[in-house]
């Protein structure tokens, strides 16, 4: 089944510096339980927060978990960034950027999304 395109994966991380919580909407993808984002710029907020601590919150289609966010080495994990480059072309028509990793660990209570 084809993803709407319009959907948006709402993504809470940790402010890096002032421990407050920061919260982003972005376009995703969802493959094998994990979801999927792609960072144009490598140097994004939401990006270096992640990676300082990368427990995040995450909402997406009316549901909302708690998880863990990694940043996708595209050596090390070839196959995975390909195939989730490939998904977002499909979905999106492009597909350049750091492909970051969203495991939910838990799901929350209803959300708003």
């Amino acid at each position: 089944m084809r993803q709407n395109p319009l959907e948006f994966l709402r993504l809470i991380t940790t402010g890096r510096r002032s421990g407050q919580p920061r919260e982003v909407e972005l376009w995703f993808a969802q493959r094998d339980g994990c979801y999927y984002v792609i960072a144009e710029y490598y140097t994004a907020h939401w990006v270096q927060n992640l990676r300082a601590d990368p427990r995040v919150h995450f909402s997406v289609k009316g549901a909302a978990f708690e998880g863990r966010a990694r940043v996708v080495d595209a050596s090390a994990d070839a196959a995975l960034n390909r195939d989730v480059q490939q998904l977002f072309r499909e979905k999106y028509g492009w597909s350049d950027g750091l492909v970051v990793e969203l495991c939910p660990a838990k799901t929350l209570p209803g959300c708003n999304n």
